[in-house]
């Protein structure tokens, strides 16, 4: 099979400019001579879907060649089926042995393989749609009426079909000019409905079945069946299907969980203005893009993506940001050129967007006439189908561990043929028969290779993921947790993450002039006095009116309730029909108007940095107020409004730790109509009014937060969209930045018509910058680097984004070097943030981000773990949601990240050697044609390996951060080092119990009463036991033929001292393996897992000092002297205590770690593609709780 899929795979062409996107060997093979001449299939054979995209693919047409699937049905009969299956698990072994490569557009199967470094393969079957069938569409007319258009480019005419793909929920169809699959709307695109069907139970239970870990217990227990080991089947077979039963109760309570969130989209009642049938009310699941939805006053569910084309809404995008702060959408400007709209308001065109699934509060709309939006997406081509899919497709986990483990399975598998030649040999040397040999060589399989591994590593998160529940720390993305343990730099927002939220209003610094005026302090409960700078804070803010309370950015809220004015609905129904109305309220100070009217918004921007409304007064004048950065603010204002001392006077706060917001105005002249200004208008030739000063102080738990984290050598990183001095000042007061540490100011700039860029150093106590000529301060885009000279001190970089942007594209050799010992980054965009986390993780950090807005959505994303700030239990901003808006979360997830990721380590060196102990013990064993009994399997298997399994992960995490952190890697050298002593160790115990068992006086081969003889009834202190038999087998009979005797027996010294051996060796491999501190609780404090080690040890203890005849004859164990127990019981201390001071003395000095600050990541913990959507990730290790942990082997039916 191997070899056809090699094959196969030799006829896809070579990819032409694309070789970063795939792996080495797969590279290297696709530059091969054989696959260039893969342009034998056409020049259309490839093609990208979704280019450029997250969800990017690579798609390869395919024709079903007809004498091929002939032998391939021939080869599914042939081989029991068994082929089939192979093609389930290889998807694109299954395309290339039926089909033959050809170009899309003639291709009725198209493989798919994702463009990552996971290159996950599937296939889909190309259909065609009729559109003809549709009554709204006749045969005779044009689709529409531009020829250029998408949707005419896709249909075939004159039958009006049209060919089309349906990948993870999308439909894609064939663009007949482009000659690829692409999206398109209307018809195409099918009902405005997210689907998630609750999955029939038959289908979850084969989809189980066809699994192949079960595969591999069906295979374990036919080979037992056909050898008569009845009771042990038995006892796998109901615990595979109690597994099972328990992991598909889980996948439909989960898919009915799911059909249940997303079930009330379907069916939202809107109402839908079209040209023929006017205003009429519909379900949403007839809407298509280019409907114009109306949306009335009242709450409402918006069932798809659209375009505010008039009004205002109020929305809550909770669902999207984890944020339940109201959101001003405002309608999408009047522009009369021919650019697409989201070139025209490229700057943040989410603002004109309501996303579906967000929840529509408030909608106003112009004058007498409802809001009005037009729809943009819909079904799963939607913000909430996207989040949908994200459910279904998750991404997989490309972290170093679970690649590791599948090695060392390899490797195992690698160990199980070496002992099947073993067992040939023994087994054929010894007369046996054909049949039987080949029984005892797959037996062998059956022992060595555990398929419990995955489900143990990931046991250590399933507990962990409990405890974080606990704490109000909320997951979904469970496989994140481990790589929390390798976290090395956390990247903080400031306001809201690190400062308080609510932000204290200190004071305001007008300008006046060319000066500015003393700062006017507020005192509480005195009101602003009026003036413009009055008129900005009552009215360029985005707070709403809802259920008669004032609601929205706590920025906003703070700075209104400091002018004691109130708002009101509007009750006219002309032209403030919309409007938000601000009166003077009872405590207000004196002013000259009755009130004014906000018209217009133009909301709040990260991007932009500013917002600004017009405001008319009450029967009076029309005014423009704007607020924002301040050195945003000043670009739109006249030069002589603002004052030279401009920039010492913002630094003079900013250096202080106080937030600065500037404040502009200008007056509308008489008869300019204010509805058709647009935003370039509004913002020009605005006259400067002064600071509006905050105080943004520290949480209290911010400094120890961090403190904690620097003493454990985790970088902190502040990434914010406020002032650099503000942000610099914060960082000192919070402990990133130490007392006489050199904070440096990178400053770069590139301006518009000249090739070369400039960058410039700044000590910030310095009050100027050097600029001199050498290369130390000042350096082209041609070369250059940092500042040399700074002495031993440590120093910081610090940069505003708009120097990072031009850093990342002309300073690119520059920039590892500045973000080596980069600590704040100011002024940074969503976009910028998340390209610092992505270059964080170029450099081999593993990053996580903690935020708790909007803005910080991108970096939560991309970065290793993200961590929101968030009320909600769960949002889709980021794998981790904290309840409580505390940094307290961040190094309580690394140590319960690095908990997990040790306790992976111990049942993964557990579950390894216990796999060893038993295939070493076996192979002694069948050196005699001997093996280990029925019930001697079921006591290992059962009572020690699955309680000690689902017991040995319950260790907590260590309460202190220490300075380094667990290795990442299952094949470092310590780890390895640890496995093989310790296999060394087990190997020798029971080679000399092996031998000196048979060295003892009593030893008989023949008599197994030998031992219990009354002449050893000194030796024994106990009566010997009756009923044994008195072979060793069950002898084969050489004088009269070939009968068996009545009941076959294992019992032997060999079996009793060897069986005795491995059992309680596998308790203390557990002791010893249970890491406790530095990153977990000491063992001791896992108290259920010492409670079944205590129980599991006397029962043990029991069976090798009592001397009952019915029990050993159950368990097939013979009678030995006390003298020759207690020699078991030394050799067993012995080889603990070894064991035991081998692995402290190596975790001591041999095994240490990574340190927690240095760039030693072996992978990135993040990547794309997708695996099978039944079987979600979370499910990897839960569903099993019981069968997964079992060692799948058998006794073996031995005859002497």
């Amino acid at each position: 099979v191997y070899l056809a899929g090699f094959l196969g795979m030799k006829g896809e062409p070579r990819l032409q400019g694309r070789p970063h996107r795939l792996c080495g060997t797969a590279w290297q093979h696709l530059r091969s001579p054989k696959a260039s001449m893969g342009g034998r299939h056409g020049e259309n054979h490839r093609t990208l879907l979704n280019e450029g995209e997250e969800a990017e693919m690579e798609t390869f047409g395919y024709k079903t060649h007809g004498f091929r699937r002939a032998l391939c049905i021939a080869g599914y009969i042939l081989s029991c089926g068994i082929l089939l299956l192979v093609f389930y698990w290889k998807p694109a072994w299954d395309v290339w042995a039926n089909c033959v490569p050809c170009d899309l557009q003639e291709a009725d199967v198209v493989l798919l393989r994702t463009t990552d470094e996971f290159h996950m393969y599937s296939w889909k079957k190309v259909t065609w749609i009729s559109l003809s069938s549709l009554d709204y569409i006749r045969r005779d007319s044009a689709v529409v009426a531009d020829e250029s258009s998408l949707l005419n480019r896709v249909v075939r005419k004159p039958d009006l079909k049209v060919r089309c793909i349906q990948v993870q929920k999308i439909r894609y169809a064939w663009d007949l000019a482009a000659s690829r699959f692409q999206k398109v709307g209307k018809l195409i695109c099918g009902p405005n409905t997210i689907e998630v069907e609750i999955t029939p139970i038959w289908k979850l239970l084969v989809k189980e079945v066809l699994n192949l870990f079960y595969v591999f217990q069906l295979f374990s227990v036919c080979l037992w069946l056909a050898e008569d080991y009845i009771e042990y089947s038995v006892a796998i077979v109901l615990m595979s299907l109690l597994s099972m039963a328990l992991t598909v109760y889980d996948l439909r309570k989960q898919s009915v969980k799911l059909h249940r969130l997303v079930e009330s989209h379907n069916s939202v009642p809107v109402k839908v203005c079209r040209r023929q049938a006017g205003l009429q009310a519909m379900e949403s699941r007839h809407l298509v893009p280019g409907d114009l939805l109306v949306l009335e006053r009242g709450r409402l569910m918006l069932p798809c993506d659209a375009i505010l084309i008039s009004g205002v809404c109020i929305v809550n995008e909770g669902m999207l940001t984890g944020e339940s702060i109201p959101v001003t959408k405002t309608c999408l400007p009047r522009d009369n050129g021919q650019q697409p709209w989201q070139a025209s308001c490229a700057d943040d065109y989410r603002r004109h967007v309501l996303f579906c699934g967000t929840q529509i509060i408030q909608a106003k709309g112009d004058g007498r006439e409802p809001a009005k939006a037009v729809v943009l997406r819909t079904g799963f081509n939607t913000a909430k189908g996207d989040l949908v899919r994200s459910i279904l497709y998750p991404k997989p986990m490309n972290f170093r561990l679970y690649r590791d483990a599948i090695r060392f399975l390899m490797f195992l598998i690698g160990i199980a043929g070496i002992g099947m030649v073993y067992t040939v040999c023994v087994f054929a040397l010894n007369g046996e028969a054909a049949g039987e040999v080949v029984k005892k060589a797959l037996d062998v399989i059956t022992i060595a290779v555990p398929p419990a591994l995955p489900a143990a590593l990931t046991s250590g998160i399933i507990y962990t993921q409990r405890r974080l529940k606990r704490k109000g720390i909320f997951c979904i993305s469970p496989q994140r947790i481990n790589v929390c343990g390798q976290l090395n730099l956390i990247c903080f927002d400031k306001t809201g993450t690190l400062t308080e939220d609510g932000l204290d209003l200190w004071g305001l610094v007008l300008a006046k002039g060319q000066s500015f005026q003393n700062a006017c302090s507020f005192s509480p409960g005195s009101p602003v006095p009026w003036g413009p700078a009055c008129g900005a804070m009552v009215s360029c803010h985005s707070l709403v009116l809802l259920d008669g309370q004032v609601q929205g950015d706590p920025l906003d809220l703070k700075m209104f309730e400091a002018t004691h004015w109130e708002i009101e609905e509007s009750k006219d129904d002309g032209e403030l029909a919309c409007a938000m109305i601000v009166k003077p309220g009872p405590k207000a100070s004196h002013a000259p108007i009755r009130g004014m009217a906000i018209l217009h918004q133009f909301p709040f921007s990260s991007a932009l940095q500013r917002m600004s409304v017009i405001v008319q007064e009450f029967s009076g004048d029309h005014h423009i107020f704007m607020k924002g950065a301040p050195e945003r603010v000043t670009h739109f204002c006249h030069p002589n409004s603002v004052p030279p001392s401009f920039t010492s006077q913002l630094q003079f706060y900013t250096s202080r730790g106080f937030r600065v917001i500037a404040l502009a105005h200008k007056t509308l002249p008489a008869g300019m109509p204010a509805a058709s200004l647009t935003r370039e208008d509004v913002e020009s030739n605005l006259t400067f009014l002064g600071f509006l000063i905050l105080e943004n102080r520290l949480k209290r738990e911010t400094r120890p937060v961090l403190e904690e984290l620097t003493a454990a050598r985790i970088r902190n990183v502040m990434v914010t969209g406020d002032n650099i001095q503000t942000a610099i000042t914060v960082a000192r007061e919070a402990g990133m930045i130490l007392p006489g540490s050199r904070v440096i100011l990178v400053e770069a700039s590139a301006q518009v018509g000249r090739p070369l860029a400039s960058i410039t150093w700044k000590l910030v106590e310095e009050s100027k910058i050097d600029r001199c000529s050498g290369p130390e301060d000042r350096h082209s885009a041609l070369g250059g680097g940092p500042p040399s000279g700074l002495g031993s001190s440590p120093f910081h970089f610090c940069m505003s984004g708009s120097s990072y942007e031009v850093i990342t594209q002309s300073f690119g050799h520059l920039l590892p070097k500045l973000l080596l010992n980069g600590t704040v980054f100011a002024r940074m965009s969503p976009a910028q943030k998340a390209s610092l986390v992505q270059e964080f993780q170029k450099m081999d950090y593993f990053v996580g981000m903690c935020g708790d807005g909007a803005n910080d959505c991108g970096a939560l994303k991309v970065a290793h773990a993200g961590i929101s700030l968030s009320e909600q239990e769960a949002s889709v901003a980021s794998p981790f949601t904290s309840r409580t808006p505390s940094v307290e979360c961040v190094p309580e997830l690394i140590r319960q990240g690095r908990a997990a990721l040790v306790t992976s380590f111990c049942m993964f060196k557990y579950m390894a050697l216990y796999s060893i102990i038993q295939y070493l013990g076996i192979l002694l064993l069948y050196w005699q044609l001997n093996t280990f009994g029925n019930y001697q399997f079921l006591f290992q298997d059962l009572a020690i390996t699955t309680l000690i399994g689902m017991t040995m992960s319950l260790n907590g995490a260590y309460p202190k951060l220490v300075p380094f952190r667990p290795a990442a890697r299952l094949t470092s050298p310590p780890l390895l080092l640890s496995v093989a002593l310790n296999i060394l160790f087990s190997l020798a115990l029971q080679v000399c119990g092996f031998v000196l068992v048979q060295k003892q006086p009593w030893y008989s081969a023949d008599d197994l009463l030998s031992a219990c003889a009354p002449r050893n009834t000194s030796l024994m202190g106990s009566p010997a036991p009756t009923g044994l038999s008195q072979g060793v087998h069950g002898m084969r009979n050489s004088t009269g033929g070939e009968e068996k005797e009545e009941e076959e027996s294992y019992q032997s010294y060999e079996n009793t001292t060897v069986w005795l051996l491995s059992t309680i060796n596998c308790l203390l491999v557990a002791v010893v393996f249970s890491k406790g501190k530095p990153f977990r609780q000491p063992v001791h404090k896992n108290y259920v897992f010492v409670f079944v080690l205590v129980v599991q040890l006397a029962v043990c203890l029991f069976f090798l000092f009592a001397s009952l005849d019915e029990l050993y004859a159950r368990m097939e164990l013979v009678c030995t002297p006390s003298t020759w127990r207690i020699a078991l019981l030394v050799m067993l201390m012995v080889t603990f205590a070894v064991s035991f001071t081998v692995e402290v003395s190596r975790g001591l000095f041999g095994e240490g770690g990574l340190s927690g600050g240095q760039t030693g990541q072996e992978d990135s913990a993040s990547g794309g593609g997708r695996p099978e959507p039944s079987r979600p990730m979370i499910t990897e290790g839960i569903l099993r709780p019981l069968s997964c942990l079992i060692r799948v082997h058998k006794a073996a039916d031995i005859k002497t």
